[in-house]
Order: C-alpha cells, then structure tokens, then sequence
C-alpha cells in the first residue's frame, strides 16, 4: 500500500466490513468520572462487559450518542467498580459526547488508524512524505492517536532523525491543523531562543524596541516546565498572558505586537501534544525540535525571524560543532519556509541578568526598560544586539551596526519603556507581588575571581525556592563570570515565600554554584 488515496479506499471498505461484523451494544448506561485526565478520551468497562464485546485494555472503541459519536481509549476495570450495563466516562469524554440524562452510550470496536502503517515506517527508517505526514498530524489533532502511537512516532524520529524536507512538511502540518494568526503589514517579526539559560528575558526588551519602531511582532511564548521561569511566567507578573485569537489581533493591530502564552492560543496543538509524550524520556529529535520552533513563527504569520543559539556546558547546546550544525539547518528550513531569518550563537555559559524566578526575572526587565543604574547589563547589550539583527533582515539599514543605533536610541529615550508599558496596558495590566519575604544570603569563602556558574544548580535553586509557582520565589544572584569577590561578599540571595521552602534550598550543594579562582 505505497499510496495514501489507495490506502484510504481500503480503509473505507474495511470501515464498512467492520461495522458489520462488530459486535455493538445495545446502549450502555454512562457514569461520570469526575477526573480530567488530560487531552484523551477515555471511557472503562468492567472485566466481564469488555470480555462480552471481545474488548481489551488501549482498544480504541467508538462511543455514540445520538448523532454524536468520539474515539476513545478503552480502560478495563474490576466489576465491583461499574456494572456490566455500565461505562465510565472521564470529564472530557463526558463533555465532547454532551452527555445528558437517560442518554445510552452505544460502543463498538474502532478501526486501527491508517497511520500506523506510516509510523511504523519511520521506525524502520524511511522517509516520509508530506501527504503521510499531514495524515499523522491530522490524526494527533483529533485525539486518534494513542499515547503509545505518538511515543512511536516520536521514537522514530529519534532513532531516524528528520531531513530538511520532512521537518519543513511537519512544519506546516502542524500549523495546518491548529489557528494561524493572519496580518495585513508585509513584515512581521519574531524570535526565538533555544533556551537552557536562567534569567534569559530578552524577548521582554526587544518586542517593545522592535514595535516602537512601528513594526509588528506578535511573540507566544512558553511557560516553564523544568526551569524556574519562562517568558509568559514572567510577562505574567504584569499583565494578562491568556488571550484567543481574536483578541491578540486586536492587541497588535492597536499596539504593534504582544507577549502572550502560546498555550493560550490553539495556533500548535499538535506539537503541544507530541512535546508531552516526548517529555518524560526528554526526547528532542533535532527535526521536531525545528518544526516545534518553526511551526509557532510560521502559525504567527512571521517572515522577519530571528533565533538565538545559547552554547554552553550545561545549554540545552553544548559545543559550536553542534551550535553551527543546527544554525544550518535553521537557515535551510527557514528558506525552504520563505523567511528571512537570522541565527545568532550566544554565550550561555551563565545567567543572562540578575534575577532567576518570574518576579526577579521582571525586575531585570523593567530596570533595563528604564535605564536604571543597576539594570543588568548583559540583559541590556543581548537585548540590543538580537534586536538590531532582527531589524536588519528589513534592508532598511546599512549594516547591522546602524540598526543597532537605532534600537539603542529606541531604550535610552524611553520610547521602548512607553512601548512596553502600551503592551501590559492592551493585554490587562496586573499588580505587582511581593517578593519572597524569606531570604537566605549566600557569600563567598574566599577571595579571587568568578571564573563559571553551575547554572543547572542555580535553576534548581530558584525551583526548590518556590518558582516559578511562587512568583516571589528565586535567586538573585550578584556576580557574574569574570567578576571579582571578597571573602564574606554575597555571592547569591534566596527569595521563598514559604520558610520550609528554604530548608529544601540548605540541602543543596550550594557551595558549587560558583567556581572562584
């Protein structure tokens, strides 16, 4: 079966030999678990229903009521738990079905999905094309795939990898089948970092250089997940960061762009869903790591991009061999998407400002926007710098250099910080929190020069602290690579809102979060 419309006929057919000779009920009656369980559908059975229909635990079954009908995932339970004209449907199999009283849930067995074929394929090594890969992400999108199907298929690109002309068709499936935002302006902008860098929050300075400028860049940004804070944590401590679609072009069109959690917009479902099951094993195929990156620019209408590539001994990049490698083939898919794009190789061997955690992250921000005396400068500097590659895609200026000039005149006239303060306003300004009222103070036991920062023990630091769900939790740390200190002079400062939280902080090996020579 090498083509997918063949494939499809032959589905057909066996759809209609199924439905023939599967054994239906004739109308169960559903209890609600009141238990959500995330993006599946699932209903259980007792041992002795699900024998009696030749059903077996992770079957996929079809569930109907009335003209309403799902897939699920079937769960097998012991018969003290529901009775034989019983089915158990979690909150969200509930809900899609809209379940009402005196409904019976009618069950029968659902075909395997077609795809199952092409992933096994990408298990034995074979490339896809893009009508196989398009089916597969359809697929995802409508919860046909299971778990265990999707970990396949993420497997697969792990073991096989993904060439330039698959991650640019995953690229677009992914967007196919999940909201784009449209723009009417010829240039609209973007950037992205590959993260693995505490305290990295340029995202939050060059959004509004780029938009007081009158350009339109309309960033989704990620929350964290291992680290103490990501960008939509931290815009979060100043304005609303859960917005649909509609309302985030209203938002651009008035203030130029946003900063907004990409987890609040339905703009890469699919990859939402194929980032959880790749989660628990850490797996990131280099191809799904693309098209994950790629698929948020391209669902945001962005033609202008830039990606910050941070190397270092504990970056999610290690070493400029892989740094260059990856660079490459950003620019290769970034072509091959017709975008201008950018790919800048930062130092990331430590923190990018001072603080760690959502509120000392904002304060960073906020002092660079302001030109305060003790705005972190390196935050400062990267922020310039990514700011004036991206405004240089444009051809508007005569090098990088002159662009430069112009984002910096931007920052110091205040210009960006009355951007910014357009941006929280448009997305609904919140009060500031306090920060955590319980502190630890952590000094240096010798004298000399900071040479490296264990950045991975300053994350988990913040993380023990309380951030990012306590977002006056973190660390705020004083000196940087290539500083000097004094004996008794703070190296770092621990913020937790709870005291116990502190006692988890005091059982980490705190005194090798700097090496001093």
């Amino acid at each position: 079966m090498k083509n997918y419309k063949s494939q499809k006929k032959l589905l057909k057919l066996f759809n209609k030999t199924l439905t023939n000779i599967s054994m239906k009920t004739e109308g169960l009656t559903p209890k609600r678990i009141p238990i959500r369980v995330g993006s599946r559908y699932i209903a259980i059975l007792n041992e002795k229903a699900a024998k009696q229909m030749d059903l077996h635990a992770a079957d996929r079954v079809i569930l109907k009521v009335g003209k309403r009908d799902i897939t699920a995932i079937l769960d097998i339970t012991e018969k003290k738990d529901f009775k034989d004209n019983q089915i158990g449907l979690y909150a969200e199999t509930w809900e899609k079905l809209e379940v009402k009283r005196g409904d019976k849930i009618k069950v029968s067995i659902a075909p395997k999905p077609l795809v199952d074929a092409f992933i096994k394929d990408k298990l034995e090594g074979k490339t896809l094309t893009e009508e196989q890969i398009n089916a597969i992400i359809k697929d995802v999108v409508a919860d046909d795939l299971s778990d265990v199907e999707m970990t396949y298929f993420v497997s697969g690109c792990f073991a096989n990898g993904l060439n330039d002309d698959e991650t640019v068709a995953l690229t677009k499936a992914i967007v196919k089948y999940g909201d784009k935002l449209e723009f009417k302006k010829k240039i609209v902008m973007d950037k992205h970092c590959i993260g693995g860098v505490p305290g990295n929050r340029t995202t939050m300075v060059v959004v509004p250089i780029i938009t007081a400028l009158g350009y339109t860049m309309p960033k989704t940004s990620s929350r964290a997940i291992t680290s103490p804070s990501g960008t939509a944590d931290t815009m979060e401590i100043l304005a609303n960061v859960v917005n649909d679609a509609t309302k985030l072009k209203k938002i651009a069109k008035k203030v130029g762009g946003f900063i907004t959690w990409g987890g609040g917009v339905d703009l890469a479902s699919a990859d939402d869903k194929l980032i959880r099951v790749r989660y628990p094993l850490k797996l990131d195929p280099q191809g799904m790591l693309l098209a994950s990156i790629m698929a948020k620019k391209f669902s945001v209408s962005a033609n202008h991009v830039i990606i910050d590539i941070p190397i270092g001994p504990q970056a999610k990049v290690k070493t400029m061999a892989k740094a260059k490698q990856l660079q490459q083939r950003f620019l290769s898919i970034g072509k091959k998407l017709k975008m201008k794009m950018k790919v800048v190789i930062t130092d990331g061997a430590e923190p990018i400002g001072n603080g760690v955690g959502p509120l000392l992250e904002c304060f960073d921000v906020i002092n660079v926007l302001k030109n305060a005396e003790n705005a972190p400068k390196d935050l400062r500097e990267k922020s310039l710098t990514l700011a004036s590659k991206l405004l240089s895609l444009t051809s508007k200026y005569k090098s990088e250099a002159a662009a430069k000039k112009i984002a910096r005149e931007v920052l110091d006239s205040g210009k960006a910080w009355t951007q910014f303060e357009k941006i929280i306003e448009a997305q609904g300004k919140k009060n500031l929190p306090k920060i955590g009222e319980h502190t630890l103070h952590f000094k240096s036991t010798k004298k000399g020069i900071v040479k490296a920062i264990d950045n991975k023990l300053i994350a988990l630091i913040a993380r023990n602290a309380g951030a990012p769900l306590d977002s006056g939790a973190g660390v705020y740390i004083y000196k940087h690579i290539g500083d000097t200190i004094e004996k008794g002079e703070n190296l770092f400062t621990v913020y937790a809102e709870n005291k116990d939280r502190l006692k988890y902080v005091q059982k980490l090996p705190l005194d090798t979060a700097y090496k001093i020579n």
